[in-house]
């Protein structure tokens, strides 16, 4: 089998690296960060949004690494930030083919590898640059350690499980823990050793879950605040405040100081603006499309593969297989569905390997004991399920290959009769029942992965399949345009270029108008809810994120304007919020300072210290427009627009183009 599982790594690094560059930098937000990190180890090591180390992204800096070391060897363009997502993503289908490869049949590795592969999401998020690649990769790996520990005892399994663990924490800080409790408990239950021995063993995974993860954040915590950059996200300048705060504990209970809005958590369902929480939601209108196609089908064949393995002994790697993966995979989705904070679609990239695993060796071993009848009928309703699911998914996307649900509906009905009948016909016949099977379960999600590869994805919200497949209100950028797209249309998130008036359309809202909604602007005109529609009035007005650009948005004369004399000043020009000063900071390539970080709303640096900076002549422009408006939540309290206000008051207005300056070094 191993041409077969050559064949499938092949085929899924030129499906993500297909078109790879048509995003251009992605999240320019991260991207910049990684330019910043090619030219700074300081900013490297950190995590620096810029090069003269002003702030932080507001994660931990270990997922930006690889695409660093990548810029710095490459040069800054998309496919050297992008590539090594692309390699995290291939290195994921090749450790779940491999951990199933060792206790199923080869076609159990492969069906799962397929699986992975071609699920919209993970499409998605192995070809653009936020955490999610490396945190996927090293969490699978984590479930394979676990497995092989179970297999043979040796402690040396465990141990890696808990550095993966740990230098996950580093990639995405606690959702990298999300897992530990069914690891352990496996372990515990089915390790085949002593118990004395199982626990020890534990204890030295702990420690090195807690030496790959907290070394970075010992150096970071004792470092001394006044030589080193913000910490991004935080209200405190604390890593742990933000590791337990906006990015930890907050993102459960939706109390996220800082956050894009003030008390996010609403009363839509418990989930607010980030959609309704509930039992539902991986399957819902807004999620469904990203992650849900084999969804219910997992779920059966997780509960049919504990039946089948019950009365093995406790020892059981098979057992353990499926209380690893299918654990791991039910207690993400809980947290998932109930978590009230901020949540976005392309989450659920977490689930994909897991889902993978549970469905290649549910297949694989219903596969093989097809000759008993409750086998065979349970492998037929997975098929069933998978395919009516399919046709629900598919049927949402109006306009969307309107041909294709019929043929998963009625391909995958013909299938699962013929997989009934398995055990008793010859077995070529039932081999083309299960490939049937096979090909309407993943005909849905593999035409929405195609339509995700083949358009430019941008911005903080990224979203797979085609226009409209997702319908939550803050939805991904999609196209050339790539900022928000539909929801809050208008004024949009910051990032990306757009219209006026609010007349937000897909990947291009950006309004310049100013807004009344949020404190110095906010949101624009979009309808909470909607994709795929221009922006028709709602939260805001637009306002504080006008005028934001990417990188390919800045004008060649403003390019010139920041250029000169650039060496003479640590950053060349300091923005509001951190999309802004990503976009000219990568257009430019030297470093521009954010503001109050990615919403604007952290507190730094406060206005004495912006006015220090700009005394000692270390900043030379001031960029208007940008950020989501001072103040929204956190600390800040209207720190944003206190500068901004000493700004335009104080210094020699200049406009080139449409993009407005301020000469910090020349008073008015």
């Amino acid at each position: 089998m191993r041409p077969a599982f050559l064949g499938l790594l092949a085929a899924t690094l030129l499906l993500y690296l297909y078109d790879l560059s048509a995003s251009g930098y992605a999240n320019s937000f991260y991207s910049a960060a990684v330019q910043a990190g090619s030219t700074s180890w300081k900013a490297f090591f950190f995590g620096s949004l810029d090069a003269g180390n002003a702030i932080t992204v507001d994660k931990p800096s270990a997922f930006l690494w690889p695409m660093e070391l990548s810029v710095r060897i490459f040069g800054l363009n998309s496919w050297a930030v992008l590539t090594p997502e692309v390699l995290m993503g291939a290195g994921t289908v090749a450790v779940v083919y491999a951990a199933l490869r060792r206790r199923f049949a080869p076609a159990a590795g492969l069906i799962a590898g397929a699986v992975l592969a071609l699920t919209p999401v993970a499409a998605l998020m192995f070809r653009f640059d936020n955490p999610d690649a490396m945190l996927a990769l090293l969490m699978a790996l984590a479930c394979y350690f676990v497995v092989r520990a179970v297999e043979d005892g040796r402690t040396k399994w465990l141990v890696a499980a808990g550095a993966a663990i740990g230098f996950a924490f580093l990639a995405k800080t606690l959702q990298a823990f999300l897992i530990l409790p069914p690891l352990a408990i496996v372990y515990v239950v089915c390790g085949p050793v002593r118990l004395r021995k199982r626990l020890a063993q534990l204890a030295l995974a702990t420690v090195a879950l807690v030496v790959a993860g907290g070394w970075w954040v010992a150096i970071v915590e004792l470092w001394p605040a006044s030589s080193r950059p913000y910490i991004g996200g935080s209200q405190n300048n604390s890593f742990l405040e933000l590791t337990f705060g906006y990015n930890g504990l907050g993102r459960i209970n939706g109390d996220e100081t800082g956050s894009v809005v003030p008390g996010g958590n609403g009363d839509n369902g418990g989930g607010g603006m980030w959609g309704a929480t509930g039992w539902d939601r991986m399957f819902n209108s807004e999620i469904g499309s990203q992650i849900s196609w084999l969804l219910p089908a997992a779920l059966i064949l997780l509960v049919a593969g504990l039946v089948a393995t019950r009365k093995l002994k406790r020892t059981s790697v098979t057992r353990a297989s499926f209380l690893v993966w299918g654990g791991s995979l039910l207690i993400t989705m809980a947290v998932f569905s109930y978590m009230a904070g901020i949540f976005h679609q392309y989450y659920t990239v977490a689930l994909a390997p897991y889902l993978a695993a549970v469905v290649g060796m549910g297949a694989g071993l219903l596969w093989e004991r097809r000759r008993q009848t409750w086998a065979s009928i349970t492998l037929a309703a997975s098929v069933v399920a998978a395919a009516t699911w399919g046709y629900v998914l598919l049927n949402r996307t109006s306009g969307y290959l309107p041909w294709l649900k019929w043929l998963v509906l009625i391909g995958g009905l013909a299938a699962a009769l013929g997989l009934v009948f398995a055990g008793r016909v010859s077995r070529r016949p039932a081999l083309g029942a299960a490939a049937a099977g096979l090909v309407a379960a993943l005909a849905g999600p593999t035409a929405y992965t195609l339509s995700t590869v083949d358009s430019a994805h941008t911005g903080s919200i990224p979203t797979a399949g085609p226009a409209g497949a997702s319908m939550m209100g803050f939805g991904g950028g999609r196209g050339p345009g790539g900022g928000m797209r539909g929801g809050f249309g208008g004024g949009g998130m910051p990032g990306q270029p757009g219209q006026q008036n609010g007349q937000g359309r897909p990947g291009q809202q950006q309004g310049r108008q100013k807004g009344n909604g949020f404190p110095g602007g906010g949101f624009g005109g979009g309808v909470p809810g909607r994709t795929g529609e221009a922006g028709r009035g709602g939260r805001g007005g637009g306002g504080g994120a006008g005028g934001l650009v990417n990188g390919a948005n800045v004008s060649s004369a403003a390019k010139e304007l920041l250029a000169k004399d650039a060496s003479k000043y640590t950053w060349v020009a300091a923005s509001i919020g951190s999309q802004n000063a990503a976009g000219y900071q990568l257009a430019t390539g030297h470093p521009v300072m954010a503001i109050g970080g990615f919403n604007g709303t952290d507190p730094s640096p406060t206005p004495a210290q912006f006015e220090k900076y700009v005394t000692e002549g270390k900043i030379h422009y001031f960029i208007a427009g940008g950020g989501m408006g001072g103040g929204m939540g956190g600390s800040s309290s209207g720190t944003s627009s206190r500068t901004t206000s000493w700004v335009e008051s104080t210094f020699k207005k200049v406009t080139v183009g449409t993009a407005t300056f301020y000469d910090l070094t020349q008073r008015s």
